[in-house]
């Protein structure tokens, strides 16, 4: 995903797409032992995650600077 699509995103829907790109990723480790087809999703799926978390840090810290 990209940066502008998260940033419109709710704090909760932001919790829900990390909840899913984590249960994703979970998937992906448990076929990694099988030979996972498209190997490059580990790191896609981090991006995302670190993503997540630095939107979450910026909405997190304006609403601090609000109180």
């Amino acid at each position: 995903m990209k940066m502008k699509e998260l940033e419109g995103l709710s704090k909760e829907e932001l919790y829900n797409k990390l909840n899913d790109f984590n249960k994703q990723l979970m998937e992906l480790q448990f076929k990694r032992r099988s030979g996972v087809e498209k190997p490059h999703l580990f790191k896609v799926l981090k991006k995302d995650i670190a993503r997540i978390f630095t939107v979450l840090n910026r909405k997190e810290g304006v609403s601090s600077e609000k109180r």
